[in-house]
Order: C-alpha cells, then structure tokens, then sequence
C-alpha cells in the first residue's frame, strides 16, 4: 500500500509540481488549499505524511500544525518555508514538524526530505507491525500476512475503549484475540469476565448477565450479581452473541446505550463501567437481514470489527501451528522429543480442517498420544486418523491412556530402559509394568541388571 501524502498549499501550481514529484516517487497524493481544507479533509481520511506551507490565508501553516499535533497517533509534518525564513523552520521543528525544504523549490532537496521522511514513516510503520505481532504472538501461533494485519488492528483498538466485534469461524481463534485486546487495554488489571451465550437456555441469559434479586423467580434462593455487575471497570466477552434471543437483545442494547443495569426482580438501576467485546461464527448482518438480531445493537457492538479467516485461506499458520502443537502435547504426556518424518509433515499440512486450527491441534493431540514417541512415521499417522471416528478430541479413556502412556515412555528413557528401576519409581510391579508395555506398544525388552545372589 502506498504511503498517503497530503499536499498542503494556497498556491495550485506548488501542488501541482510537488504532485508530480510524489507520485514519481510512487507516493499517493491528495491537495488542500490551506489549513482549514486541510482539517476537513483529515477528519474523513488519514494522511501518513502533511507537507505544508506555512503562509496561508485562512489558517497558516503553523496553526495547522498545531491542530494537527493535539490529534491522537499524529502523522507526521513537513514545512514549506519561504526562501530566507529558515528562522520559521527553526520555530516549527520545535514545535513538531519532522523536516522543512524552502521556495523556490530545488527538486533534488524535495525529493531527499520526502525520501527521509518516508524512510521515517516506514521505520515507524516496521516497528508499530512488531511490536503488534509481538504482542499477538503471546496467545495465538501465526506467519501468514492475514494474521499480521489481525495483530495490527489489535495493537491499534485495544488502547482505544471502544466495542469490538470479532469474527470468524469456530476455533479460528476468537478468543484469544479477545484475550489480546484485553491485555493491552487500560482495563488489563480489571475483571475479565467472559459469557458463552449459546452455553446456557435463552430463558436465563437475561439473569446471568444481568442479576437477578432473591426470590425473583422460582428457585432464586439467592440474590446473584450478574456478569455485568462482575465485569464493573473490566471487559465482558459475549462470545457466540448471534445465539442472544431478541427479547435479551433488547435489555443489552440498553445498558450499552445507558451504562446502567437493572438486575430482574430488582426496581433500582446500578451504574456499570464495562468495555464489551463481542464474537461470533455468525453473519450477523445476515441474521440481522433474517429478522434474528437487531440491526441497531449490531452497529453498537460493531464499533471496530476485526475478522479471523480459516486456516484454508493462511495456510502460511500450519507449519508453525504443527510444530507448537507436537512440543505441547509430546510435553504434555511425557514423551520427550517427538519428531515428525517429512512425509506425516507434508501430510499435515496437506491436510483440509473444516474445524480450523482447534481441529488441526486435536489431530496432532490425538497422533502424539497414540505414539511411541521418537520418530512419527506414516503408518502412526494413518493409525491415529482411523481411530478419530466423528470424534473431534480424545475422549476421557483415551487422554487417561495416552498420559500413562507418556508417563511409561519417560520413566523408561530416563531408566535408560531398566524396567526394574522403572517400575519401583511408578510404585508398581515389574509384571504390571510389562503388561503395560505390551498394551501400549512400548518396548518390553529392556536390559536389568542381574539379581544379587
């Protein structure tokens, strides 16, 4: 994308000869005629870079650059000054302006402040991509441009205290995204409360949210506070919003409108500070379209959208995704390092998963802890994808299995396969731990030392 220049001049022959050394540069170019056309111009659009002249009816170029300092994230300013004020220069470089050329214009000095001053935009946008991937990369695994982007928009909304909608399908990752924008908030150090809102029956959405009084309803033997009242100076997730009734819709657009909640059973209000963030599989413009969710709390909760596409479209996130998800799980089940040959790799990362990356984690779950650990080789692979079923994760047995598999593996490696030394560090008998052995696949011909006697 090509940094945007605004060219700021009462003069339309000066912005015509510096339109022409922009855009020769590659730079997109936009024209004000002074201050004040400059400022309107700014308010529907962002410039990376103003240069501007500083005598201009109007408003000068000197108060432009005040106005535009005050602004949050500023970009920066070059001057223009009159061939014998550099004193002006001077003045405005205090003031913030990042570099100045003078009239009449000598086109190879334009040409080296604009290249220095873009040089500087790009330095800045390079450092802003790290820091945000950095930040990112602290609760979600990704190398593809699309998550890079993600990660800008979330270094760039989470200081900011507005709703935030994320997007995407299941186990794409939205959560965590929210767990990013909560982490570099203001609000960090406040409650974090989330809400899955497809997790419990429509009819008592209304009173987990918002609290309800003692005895306000059979079996309220209790007063509760509410998630509302829990989050107050925190963040509020609503994850899966698309699953609210219309009717709870309602009572939530009005405490995003009013900030006060009224938990049922109870007459007074209660003032909340909450900063909601919203996730969904759903369009919800689409439900909106279908009558299903309310077209004016949409735009309430869709204030910044940030959307997470399927693994199918960054597929760039699958060999890191691999590699993060055998240390955790080989980890995980005691099984040392585990390595993939390149064939059960490439098959891997072949591989199509309607489920995203939540889908793409349990078929390595289930590969490492159906493993003899070592070296995974293909036929381990096929054997781990037969035993999937319609199963998206390991079941109960099966995770118990695959930790006491782990546990054998590791106290055998670290016995250097003494299973006598094995089998008294497990507190059980030598029989138990070749039967063991047997069952899941482990070798059961290890070397102890003769008995004494």
């Amino acid at each position: 994308m090509k940094p945007v220049i605004l060219v700021v001049d009462d003069d339309a022959g000066v912005r015509y000869t510096l339109r022409q050394v922009l855009e020769d540069a590659a730079l997109e170019v936009h024209e004000a005629g002074d201050g004040e056309a400059a400022l309107a111009w700014l308010a529907e659009r962002r410039a990376d870079l103003i240069i501007t002249d500083l005598a201009m009816p109007r408003m000068d170029g000197m108060a432009l650059l005040e106005r535009v300092r005050e602004q949050p994230g500023p970009p920066p300013v070059v001057v223009i000054t009159a061939h014998g004020s550099e004193r002006h220069a001077v003045e405005a470089i205090k003031r913030g302006a990042l570099d100045y050329f003078s009239k009449p214009f000598d086109i190879e000095l334009v040409v080296k402040v604009i290249e220095r001053a873009v040089a500087s935009l790009r330095r800045d946008a390079e450092n802003e991509q790290l820091r945000a991937e950095l930040h990112l990369a602290r609760f979600l695994v990704f190398a593809s441009p699309a998550m890079s982007q993600v990660a800008l928009l979330v270094h760039r909304v989470a200081p900011k205290d507005v709703s935030v909608l994320v997007t995407g399908p299941s186990g794409t990752g939205k959560e965590r995204v929210c767990e990013a924008l909560v982490a570099a908030s203001y609000r960090a150090a406040a409650p974090f409360v989330r809400f899955n809102c497809a997790a419990v029956p429509r009819e008592l959405a209304e009173s987990e949210l918002f609290g309800y009084a003692r005895g306000a309803f059979t079996g309220a033997v209790r007063s509760r506070k509410g998630l509302f009242r829990e989050a107050h100076g925190g963040s509020l997730l609503l994850d899966e919003v698309g699953e609210l009734d219309l009717a709870t819709q309602g009572k939530l657009l009005r405490v995003l409108q009013e900030g006060r909640v009224r938990p049922v059973g109870e007459d007074q209000e209660e003032a909340v500070d909450v900063r909601v963030l919203a996730a969904t599989h759903r369009s919800l413009q689409e439900e909106v379209r279908a009558g299903r969710f309310r077209e004016d709390l949409f735009y309430r909760l869709h204030v910044v959208r940030i959307h997470l596409p399927p693994l199918s479209e960054r597929p760039e996130d699958i060999p890191p995704l691999i590699d993060h998800f055998l240390r955790k799980h080989a980890e995980r089940f005691g099984l040392g390092e585990v390595r993939l040959t390149p064939e059960v790799r490439d098959q891997l990362r072949r591989g199509v998963y309607p489920g995203n990356v939540r889908e793409l984690e349990h078929r390595i779950e289930r590969l490492v802890a159906l493993s003899p650990g070592g070296d995974i080789q293909a036929a381990d692979l096929q054997a781990a994808d037969a035993t999937s079923g319609q199963e998206e994760a390991l079941g109960l047995k099966e995770r118990v299995e695959a930790f006491e598999k782990g546990l054998l593996a590791a106290e055998l490696r670290r016995t250097g396969g003494n299973r006598s030394e094995a089998a008294r560090r497990l507190r059980i008998g030598r029989v138990t731990l070749l039967d063991k052995l047997r069952k899941y696949g482990l070798p059961a011909d290890g070397r102890d030392p003769p008995e004494d006697g």
